[in-house]
This record gives C-alpha cells, sequence and structure tokens, in this order.
C-alpha cells in the first residue's frame, strides 16, 4: 500500500492503516523520545500517548503543510519535551542514581547513535561542527534556544539566526 494511502485510510479512522503506520513508524518514534527521556518505560508510555495523538488528529494533517513522517515526529518530539520539562519528571530525577547522568555525561558529545534511530545521521554528517551540536541541544536534548545560547555561550540572536541556517542546510541535504 502506497504512503498516501495509507495516510487517507488513516484519516478515514481505519484501523489497520493505524497498526501499518504503527508498525512503520514506531521505532523511529520511540529512537526519538528515548534520546530526549532517557527512561525505557517513559519512553514506552510517551509512545503510546504520541500514538493515541496521531490517531485522533490524523484528520487534521495537511500534506501540503509537511512530509508526514516530519508531523508524526514533530508530535513524538514535543511530547518528550513536554514530559521533560514537566515538573512531576523533574521531580521524579531529584534522587536518580549517578549511573544515569554518567551516561548521559559520557555520551554528550556523542550524536550519532540518537540519529541512527530515526536516520538522519548521513544528512547531519554534511554540516558544520557548530549545527551538530546546536542540533543536538535544540532537537535531541531538548534544550530551549535561551538554555543552547548559554550552553554555547553565544547569544540568543545567533542561536536563532544559526538554527535556521543549520535547519535550511539540513533540509536541502534531505530533499537532494
Amino acid at each position: 500500500m502506497q504512503q498516501d494511502q495509507l495516510i487517507v485510510q488513516l484519516q478515514s479512522g481505519n484501523e489497520k492503516a493505524f497498526e501499518r503506520i504503527y508498525q512503520l513508524y514506531s521505532r523511529s518514534l520511540y529512537g526519538i523520545v528515548f534520546s530526549i527521556i532517557r527512561n525505557e518505560a517513559i519512553s514506552e508510555e510517551i509512545l503510546q500517548d504520541v500514538f493515541l495523538k496521531i490517531w485522533h488528529e490524523a484528520p487534521a494533517y495537511d500534506p501540503e503543510k509537511g512530509r508526514f513522517f516530519t508531523w508524526i515526529l514533530n508530535i513524538a518530539r514535543n511530547a518528550a519535551i513536554d514530559r521533560l520539562r514537566s515538573r512531576e519528571y523533574k521531580n521524579s530525577k531529584l534522587n536518580m542514581k549517578s549511573d544515569y547522568f554518567s551516561d548521559i555525561l559520557e555520551s554528550e558529545n556523542n550524536v550519532s547513535g540518537k540519529l541512527d534511530a530515526i536516520g538522519l545521521q548521513k544528512y547531519i554528517d554534511i554540516l558544520g561542527p557548530m549545527c551538530k551540536k546546536l542540533i543536538d541541544l535544540l532537537f535531541f536534548k531538548g534544550f530551549t534556544q535561551k538554555e543552547s545560547a548559554k550552553k554555547l555561550q553565544i547569544p540568543l540572536g545567533t542561536v536563532k539566526t544559526r538554527n535556521r541556517i543549520c535547519i535550511n542546510k539540513l533540509r536541502a541535504n534531505v530533499i537532494k
């Protein structure tokens, strides 16, 4: 079944189409959620919420505004970031063991594992080091632009400009 037909059937409430969408995209979406949350149980819970939202919001998807994968990827990313910024999640991290944080610190500059989960590694490799770091902070670690500016020790306006430039370069690489 073609992806366009699958999406149309999903939008009309076809459960088989929804199951196929789940089979096609659950692994990639789990990868992006896990790269932000870093907890299997919570990531699986968020993934369920993401697919519920996809099911309920499917009629609102407009192919003229962007690709389907980008739409569902944004739903997953936003859900993970929302959970990461929630008070409940922050409180649960107050008494975590150091093992959790040592893994994060060791892999802080290693973007490749996260990108492979959603198939972007080959496109990110073409970008320069600043774009790699900025995309990692903003899209895979869930930092805000303000937090990224502080982390990179550059002005907020520079982060915004570089983000726009990097995303445009990434988009050009993907569309080639």
